[in-house]
């Protein structure tokens, strides 16, 4: 939540075409992120859950990350120059120094934060990912808020540290400082294994890894190629005098209101974090199944408890980024019904990992995979960033359609469709009636707006009782 809240900063401070530099690059680093770590956090739990010597599972893991991210780094930096050329960032090749130091240093991170998370360690968990984003934060607000403020009123000592030339170029420095702290308070667990590398064990865990990869590599696909792909297919009107500047501002506003489905991408990131090794841990138990389907109709309840939290007040929301990025506005429905589906998406996966049936995850991934780049070469030169946004759209609903329908056959699962079905109509009629109805008044929408979702909020946790899910029973 944090960090999110540099998307206000971001999108006051520079114009859209410069912040969609900050939203392209950041694309690319999700791709460099599935590729340098190769599957090998899910692969990571699934060992440690069955192989006796940890330690071996962890050093079969951690030391092949960290030797592809070294050679990584290397290239990254060789080749800086060329690649911003070819990406029109002008002579900035010190943009691409600091992305692939992010991108190579958060990978090294990857499985020691995953053991983390596997051993259950969750309060130095929190802190240590704490720590990272307080100095992201810090050093953002210092060179973006302090270092021009200073050098604008005479303190002309700041520029040893600061050169407003840099630009957004502040925004992957603060992060790279963030990511090398990081590596330095994890040194510890980085390093704590024996020096021995276990080639067979390695080339299981690697065989198991294989479809994660190619799952996760397409996976990426579906979730940000789109703001790689605007830079291509987007048609730029005519009369345009700076083609390359209307793209990127294009951009800069599509990513800039993906970020307002914040609420939305949290829930479905922090349920990512624990529930791949809970449902792990409860695999074995004979009432899993039941537990698992409990757990979607509770996440897809919240999922639109938070859908229509930011529609109903999305006239509130949207200050959430800058003026200028407000055209995007409408794409941000689409994203946020597209990122639940995204999480349920998710909660239906564990079928083929529990399994050792991986290659089905890779054969969905890879459908969506397929829907994303067609409905984007489709939809994008007809409509703009909002073909992108139903792009997104359709490939996620079309997964979650396929993945349970895989699902039920291999590890059949009692989900409740009737009452899931019912409270995703119930939430969707109330989006419809508040987009519908117009008031002269600008307080009187808010007050129904609030008296449905009240109503709305109020009917699921009496239904479900959830209220007890936050009471402590005694022991």
């Amino acid at each position: 939540m944090v960090n999110y809240f540099l998307v206000p900063l971001y999108t006051r401070i520079f114009l859209p075409h410069e912040y969609g530099i900050v939203t392209e690059l950041y694309a690319y680093a999700s791709f460099l992120m599935v590729f340098l770590t190769f599957g090998m956090e899910t692969t990571f739990f699934r060992f440690s859950e069955s192989h006796i010597e940890k330690d071996k599972v962890y050093s079969a893991s951690i030391l092949p990350v960290i030797g592809v991210n070294l050679v990584f780094i290397l290239l990254g930096i060789l080749g800086s120059s060329f690649i911003a050329d070819r990406l029109h960032y002008g002579h900035h090749s010190e943009y691409l120094i600091y992305f692939v130091f992010i991108v190579g240093l958060d990978a090294v991170t990857a499985i020691p934060f995953a053991r983390l998370r596997q051993q259950h360690r969750s309060l130095k968990f929190a802190l240590l990912k704490l720590i990272n984003i307080a100095i992201n934060v810090t050093l953002n607000l210092f060179f973006l808020l302090l270092c021009p403020y200073l050098q604008k009123h005479g303190f002309y000592g700041i520029n040893i540290v600061y050169n407003p030339s840099i630009g957004v170029g502040y925004v992957f420095l603060s992060n790279m400082i963030a990511s090398a702290v990081g590596v330095l308070l994890l040194y510890g667990d980085i390093f704590r294994f024996k020096v021995e590398f276990d080639r067979k064990l390695f080339r299981e865990m690697f065989v198991y890894a294989l479809p994660l990869l190619l799952a996760g590599m397409a996976g990426m696909v579906n979730e940000t190629l789109d703001r790689i792909l605007l830079r291509y297919l987007l048609v730029v009107p005519a009369g345009i005098a700076d083609a390359n500047e209307y793209i990127m501002a294009q951009i800069g506003i599509y990513g800039a209101n993906y970020k307002v489905s914040i609420l939305m991408t949290l829930f479905v990131q922090t349920f990512r974090y624990a529930a791949e090794p809970f449902f792990f841990s409860h695999a074995k138990e004979d009432d899993s199944r039941q537990l698992y389907a409990k757990v979607m109709t509770y996440f897809i309840l919240f999922g639109l408890i938070i859908f229509l939290g930011i529609m109903l007040y999305i006239d509130i929301v949207k200050h959430f980024i800058g003026v200028k990025y407000y055209p995007g506005i409408g794409i941000v429905p689409i994203l946020l019904l597209a990122n639940l589906f995204l999480g349920i998406i998710f909660n239906l996966s564990m079928w083929y990992k529990l399994n050792n049936m991986t290659k089905y995850g890779a054969y969905i991934t890879i459908f969506g995979a397929v829907v994303t780049i067609a409905a984007n070469c489709l939809l994008i030169p007809l409509m703009g960033y909002a073909g992108a946004a139903w792009a997104t759209f359709a490939c996620y609903l079309l997964m979650m359609i396929l993945s349970y329908s895989w699902g039920q056959r291999h590890f059949h699962v009692e989900y409740d469709l009737s009452k899931i079905t019912g409270y995703f109509l119930l939430a969707l009629s109330i989006y419809f009636v508040s987009r519908i109805w117009h008031f002269h008044s600008h307080y009187l929408p808010l007050i129904m707006n609030s008296i449905m979702f009240i109503t709305f909020v109020g009917l699921v946790f009496y239904k479900e009782n959830l209220l007890s899910l936050f009471v402590r029973k005694p022991v």
